[in-house]
């Protein structure tokens, strides 16, 4: 059976993105030479509220490519990915192709 999770209040799922490993002509690279740590946001919750009580929404949706920080996160196995959730605030950007 197949599972979907969506994330509670302000928080986000994040699936990240693994630089390959290998040219195409096969040359094997560092794991320095790739540093970027990033993901794709795969879902996100409704938001969190304020003192007031107003819905405040997550600032990423669905399918951005995010920066995120190099150590947090909860890992999260649904099936064979594994996936990693964030909350709204610790994200660090969006990533966008020029």
């Amino acid at each position: 059976m197949a599972r979907r999770l969506i994330p509670s209040l302000n928080r986000v799922l994040i699936e990240k993105i693994v630089p390959p490993s290998k040219t195409s002509a096969g040359i094997l690279l560092p794991e320095s030479s790739s540093k970027l740590n990033s993901g794709k946001v795969i879902a996100v919750g409704p938001g969190a509220r304020d003192v007031s009580g107003n819905l405040v929404p997550v600032c990423v949706k669905e399918g951005d490519t995010v920066l995120l920080p190099e150590y947090g996160g909860t890992s999260v196995k649904l099936g064979e990915k594994e996936f990693h959730l964030f909350r709204d605030e610790d994200i660090l950007g969006t990533l966008h192709d020029d």
